[in-house]
């Protein structure tokens, strides 16, 4: 809630700014010269030791005024600042009879006719325009009343369509009301000073209203303000909170638009500067007592488990503090004060509401429209900040004695402003690249049947990461380079600087260099894709995520690699398209190598229908043949081809039901058998152990190998 508190402040910024500007741009009229003062003047100029003293002072260097603030400055300024109060409090008595002559002002310049006509004809140029939106209300009322019942089908309309729909229904009229009383008045032809008496309180009442209402569609939405069920406006809160602003925006925009308007009053009518100052100030107190009563009993301070306390103290005395400043007459730094109040909370509040108004659906990864949500926020975050930087840059170049208008000055002012507005273009492309290769990836994350679409997925999850640390780099350096040449800095010697350090840095770090280069041309050759199980030497694994010097892989065991691409070399990519898994079983010679064909055929059409491993298999088991005959049977080959990753998963299952189909079928394995000569039956069992040990010593180490 502190975020449309910040709004409130704004707007006495603003009242602030309206009020201060006009003491200091009104100017008395000056008396004419006489004749005789400028006979004067001409014969003076006529000497000749005058002439030659003007020519001496215009030929002479003029002296660069100081830019320092030494202590005599500072003082110089706390005496404007006392003379400026002290001109307020003289000014106080003179209030009434400012207003009075003011009165007879209008009177003497008006064919007769007071401050009371002045408010008739005011009063009746308001009564035509609400005529005139009554009657374009009525006018518009059936589209509406079509427009409800094409709603009533129960779904759910986007914020901002309903914001803008309802902005729309409730400007129209105001346009109405707008063209009706100012176009009027100003089709006619009036006195000038009643022509600047009534333009400033028109324009009041039609910015007031148009403030409220714009006010009402981001706070309330479309509903009747009577429901407090649920709020629909632009805004994310709820509907209580959005009546106790709205309310407080009212009364602020209320009273600011009629300060705004009285003080246009009161320079038509050449009341003196120091009186409308001070008619300015108490109006600024209004506006101060509504801030601190926001302060005090906003929603977030209420709804709080310790009730009010220090932070509402603290925004009291800010504020306080802030209309002080702005009666002592420092304007420079009332608005500082304002920018470090209300520009964090005014561009949250705007990310907030363009969040709100193109948020997809929380069940669709990927859905809305990223570019256009952060066209809509940065745009209105690098507005915000582009009118803040311009007005505070118009108010310093006016108000503050530390300019001097100098050229330095003018060129290190313009260089911050449009630095700021580079920064700005580069913040909105950069979020623009981001929110699109986020919204990307987040799509590549969904998984998919299609192994083809698998792969593209697989290939951008592998390239937007790196593509997007690369585009910030890349966006940054330019931006940077851009200011610092719009600061004056020669930025040609900063490159050929930089080329030379990073020539000298390559000579340093080759190995990096190589293992840079090494990685662009992987991804360039597509060699391996996050999620894929690739071998290079002695390290393989899945490949988990890449820098831009080196990639993880994951081993099946657990351990991760983080291997430099410049080590890679050839790289063995076991995840791509499918994979050809062979073995061997050995049977006994006696065995019918015919019937075991048929049996291994009924294996792999049993493979195929199995619902988890069918899908997984590309072409299922079949017998190759006789390999060779062995010591002890006959070495049968087996060949399948699966999607890769799952041969393991698939061969342990053939390898059972091949054991089942054997076993059903009488086929034996061959197991290594001894026939020894004699009839010593010990001896025989004796040499089968030798040779079974033999055996199992030699498959354990095969087991190793292969492990």
């Amino acid at each position: 809630m502190l975020v449309l508190r910040f709004w409130f402040v704004a707007a006495a910024a603003f009242v602030a700014a309206a009020c201060s500007v006009q003491p200091v741009m009104a100017q008395t009229a000056s008396q004419p010269a006489s004749a005789e003062k400028v006979d004067q003047l001409i014969k003076l100029l006529d000497d000749p030791e005058i002439r030659a003293l003007l020519n001496n002072q215009a030929a002479a260097p003029a002296a660069e005024p100081s830019t320092d603030m030494s202590a005599t400055e500072f003082s110089a300024w706390g005496n404007k600042i006392r003379e400026h109060l002290r001109g307020l409090g003289q000014a106080i008595p003179q209030v009434p009879s400012e207003f009075m002559r003011a009165g007879g002002t209008i009177a003497a310049d008006i064919n007769g006719h007071g401050p009371l006509g002045v408010f008739v004809l005011f009063l009746a140029m308001v009564l035509i325009g609400l005529g005139a939106e009554w009657l374009f209300h009525r006018i518009g009322s059936r589209s509406r009343l079509h427009a409800a019942l094409a709603r009533t089908d129960g779904a759910s309309e986007n914020p901002l369509h309903s914001a803008g729909r309802h902005l729309f229904a409730l400007l129209a009229p105001l346009v109405a009301f707008s063209l009706a009383s100012l176009g009027l008045f100003m089709a006619m032809t009036w006195p000038p000073l009643l022509d600047a008496l009534m333009l400033p309180l028109l324009l009041g009442v039609i910015a007031c209203r148009f403030v409220i209402r714009i006010a009402r569609v981001l706070l309330l939405g479309p509903s009747s303000a009577k429901d407090i069920d649920a709020s629909s406006g632009l805004v994310p809160i709820d509907r209580v909170s959005g009546l106790f602003w709205y309310k407080r925006i009212f009364w602020f925009a209320c009273i600011f638009f009629a300060g705004w308007a009285l003080v246009g009053v009161m320079a038509a009518l050449q009341i003196a500067p120091a009186v409308r100052g001070v008619v300015g100030y108490a109006l600024g107190l209004g506006l101060l007592l509504v801030s601190i009563e926001t302060v005090w009993n906003r929603p977030a301070a209420i709804a709080r488990p310790h009730g009010r306390g220090a932070a509402e103290w603290a925004l009291t005395f800010y504020l306080c503090l802030l209309w002080a400043i702005w009666v002592a007459g420092l304007i420079v730094i009332l608005w500082v004060g304002i920018y470090a109040l209300i520009l964090p909370g005014l561009l949250r509040a705007t990310t907030a509401m363009a969040k709100n108004a193109f948020a997809g659906e929380a069940d669709v990864p990927g859905s809305g429209n990223p570019v256009v949500e952060v066209l809509v926020e940065r745009g209105a975050r690098a507005a915000i900040i582009t009118l803040a930087v311009v007005w505070l840059g118009f108010i310093i170049s006016k108000r503050s004695s530390m300019f001097t208008g100098e050229g330095m000055t003018d060129r290190i002012i313009q260089g911050v402003l449009a630095g700021a507005i580079i920064l700005l273009v580069a913040d909105i492309i950069w979020q623009i690249a981001k929110a699109v290769i986020n919204r990307t990836l987040e799509r590549a994350r969904v998984s998919t049947a299609d192994s083809a679409h698998a792969a593209r997925n697989g290939r951008l999850l592998t390239l937007l990461p790196i593509l997007r640390t690369m585009l910030a780099i890349v966006i940054a350096l330019i931006a940077v380079m851009m200011v610092l040449s719009g600061l004056g800095v020669q930025v040609a010697p900063l490159i050929a600087g930089a080329g030379i350090f990073g020539v000298a840095i390559g000579f340093g770090s080759q190995t990096l260099v190589k293992d840079v280069i090494s990685g662009v041309f992987y991804m360039m050759d597509d060699a391996f894709r996050v999620g894929e199980y690739i071998q290079s030497g002695s390290y393989k694994g899945t490949v988990e995520s890449f820098s831009i010097r080196s990639v993880k892989l994951r081993h099946h065991r657990g351990p991760v690699f983080t291997v430099p691409f410049g080590t890679l070399g050839a790289i063995e990519n076991m995840s791509r398209d499918w994979v050809i898994d062979k073995f061997t079983i050995s049977v006994g010679y006696d065995t019918d190598i015919n019937k075991v064909r048929k049996m291994v055929k009924g294996v792999g059409a049993a493979l195929l229908e199995d619902e988890e491993l069918g899908p997984l298999i590309i072409e299922t088991l079949k017998m190759k043949g006789v390999e060779q005959f062995g010591d002890y049977g006959i070495n049968l080959s087996f060949a399948m081809m699966t999607k890769p990753g799952y041969q393991t998963t698939i061969r342990r299952r053939a390898y059972m039901m091949i054991r089942e189909a054997f076993t059903q079928n009488g086929v034996v394995f061959a197991s290594p058998t001894v026939q020894v000569a004699g009839g010593d039956p010990s001896a025989a069992a004796a040499a089968a152990a030798q040779v079974k040990t033999a055996m199992d010593q030699k498959k354990l180490a095969e087991g190793g190998e292969g492990a």
